[in-house]
């Protein structure tokens, strides 16, 4: 009898430190899982951060650039004199290019974070803005009706381009 105690003990203690390091090896697994889950949720909530002050950086200049290309079509209403309307729209063109390169920039970082929609979009933003600058450029060289129609129209893809990232960056964000 005493033989069956002595073995009862040691499969009761046996059994205890097994158990013992089943939950040890649980708990850890449990711990890095869970630290695993909260540095993805760190690593997403960063993103989805630089990602929303790009997006905005990106607004912000574009609304900038917009406001010039309707100061261009205020010129042409406002001002009845050509020389006079020639010599704002140059000064506009002049306010256009330094208002382009921070638009650029905007596009680049948002290219770099993605998504790739979005970086579609902002592309097809810039590229909206760089045509419009031209159609400016050709309207600047004279009185040509047919240049201040192409700006116009080049204006509206500008405003088409905007709206369309708008709606990106908005599907962005939500997926994030």
């Amino acid at each position: 009898m005493a033989d069956s105690v002595v073995w009862v003990g040691v499969f009761t203690g046996a059994t205890a430190v097994l158990a013992s390091w089943v939950t040890t090896v649980g708990n850890a697994r449990a711990a890095k899982v869970q630290a695993e889950a909260s540095a993805q949720a760190q690593q997403r909530g960063r993103v989805r951060e630089i990602r929303r002050a790009a997006y905005l950086d990106l607004m912000e200049q574009a609304h900038i650039t917009g406001q010039l290309y309707w100061r261009v079509g205020d010129a042409f209403f406002q001002l009845v004199d050509p020389a006079e309307r020639l010599t704002r729209i140059q000064e506009l063109r002049t306010e256009l290019r330094s208002a382009f390169d921070p638009l650029m920039r905007c596009v680049r970082v948002i290219v770099l974070e993605g998504p790739a929609p979005a970086a579609e979009a902002a592309e097809a933003l810039m590229a909206a803005a760089a045509e419009a600058n031209g159609a400016l450029a050709r309207v600047s060289e004279g009185d040509n009706p047919e240049s201040r129609e192409l700006f116009d129209e080049a204006h509206g893809l500008f405003r088409d381009r905007l709206e369309q990232f708008i709606g990106e960056a908005r599907t962005a964000m939500i997926a994030s």
